[in-house]
């Protein structure tokens, strides 16, 4: 007997990262499963690296047939017992495929507070929602979609990349900084969610009382060139380094002074739990689940989304006040050790497992 593990992603984000995550426990607790994802996908390069049972499966659409029938059959021959669908194509595609080889357990995760556009996908022959934040809930319910239907799971970090990354001053030659700079940066998507605009934006206000404040963004996205054309258009091409997508973040962050999260929309924020991990200080908006990892004045600053004066006001008051950006950034990593675990999410999802598994009398081992 088998669980399936089913991403459609073909890029590497942070719910890829958490489906690694799961998968590296998984294995680590002798279970039997199947990781289906994107051909060529970083999760499937990097879950193969690792010796994970990896099933490479194109999905096109939401609505392919073919891949439909590919995972059915895969999930007949492995006994599948589970199927977990982590994220929307998935949902989809591996719902159809479940009803095709009988799998009696189907679990979808659900990572943004976007409105949901379909109740159905949620609801009808799902036993449960992991939600990633008590926000992204309300957002389900508010959907239509019961209470009693879902279950918070916050997602988790693994800390061991940041415990081996050190600050080897890599960014600055790289990007040939003076030691005086203040280096603040963001990784996020480049889309509109994450409010980069009015970070941009607050890049210009920043300029008017220090030229050494500098704005690394990373990470790649439909927003790129707009972005960019904004940072010249306001005269702050100067402070404005765009690095595109990096595989190196832990090093990256080691090398920063502060982060910064300017979401107007956000499931709970993994990328700050990184920062949290590497001791930096924490900006961030009170969007979304984000005011459910930093508390304002304990473990970061919060200020309203979509406010550049209010973004600008805050990264000016950690570059001021040192002792209160160090001790920020000390809080913000004892509390991510204590409750964001990638160890304690996988367990977590396990127990969901077990539990919906010991209501339906199904034998998920053996």
């Amino acid at each position: 007997m088998s669980l399936f593990q089913i991403d459609a992603g073909k890029e590497w984000r942070g719910g890829q990262r958490q489906v690694l995550f799961l998968a590296r426990a998984l294995k680590a607790q002798g279970r039997s499963f199947r990781l289906v994802c994107q051909p060529g996908s970083p999760l499937h390069e990097k879950a193969s690296a690792e010796g994970l049972p990896v099933l490479p499966i194109r999905m096109r659409s939401e609505f392919d047939l073919a891949a439909v029938f590919k995972i059915g059959r895969a999930m007949r021959k492995h006994r599948c017992r589970l199927a977990h669908f982590h994220d929307a194509h998935a949902v989809s595609v591996g719902k159809a495929a479940a009803a095709l080889a009988k799998v009696p357990i189907r679990i979808v995760s659900r990572r943004v507070d976007f409105p949901i556009k379909s109740r159905r996908k949620y609801v009808t022959n799902i036993d449960a929602v992991i939600a990633i934040s008590d926000e992204v809930k309300r957002v389900l319910v508010k959907g239509g979609v019961p209470s009693k239907l879902i279950e918070v799971v916050p997602s988790g970090v693994d800390f061991a990349p940041f415990r081996e990354a050190a600050d080897d001053g890599f960014l600055r030659r790289e990007l040939r900084f003076r030691p005086d700079d203040f280096l603040v940066g963001i990784v996020a998507q480049l889309e509109d969610h994450k409010g980069h605009r009015f970070l941009i934006d607050a890049t210009r206000i920043i300029k008017e009382e220090t030229p050494r404040i500098k704005l690394i963004v990373v990470g790649s996205g439909s927003l790129d060139m707009e972005l960019t054309r904004q940072a010249h258009d306001i005269g702050v091409e100067d402070l404005v380094f765009f690095l595109g997508f990096r595989d190196d973040i832990p090093r990256i962050l080691a090398s920063l002074d502060l982060f910064v999260l300017s979401s107007h929309l956000e499931g709970l924020g993994s990328s700050i739990m990184d920062a949290m991990a590497a001791k930096l200080p924490v900006v961030a908006t009170r969007a979304g689940g984000i005011p459910e990892v930093v508390v304002h004045r304990e473990t970061g600053l919060l200020v309203p989304p979509r406010s550049p004066a209010a973004l600008a006001e805050a990264v000016l008051k950690l570059y001021h006040d040192r002792k209160l950006a160090a001790s920020l950034g000390e809080r913000g990593y004892k509390v991510v050790h204590e409750k964001f675990s990638a160890e304690a999410m996988a367990e977590r999802i396990v127990g969901v497992y077990e539990r919906i598994a010991g209501r339906k009398k199904v034998k998920l081992d053996g």
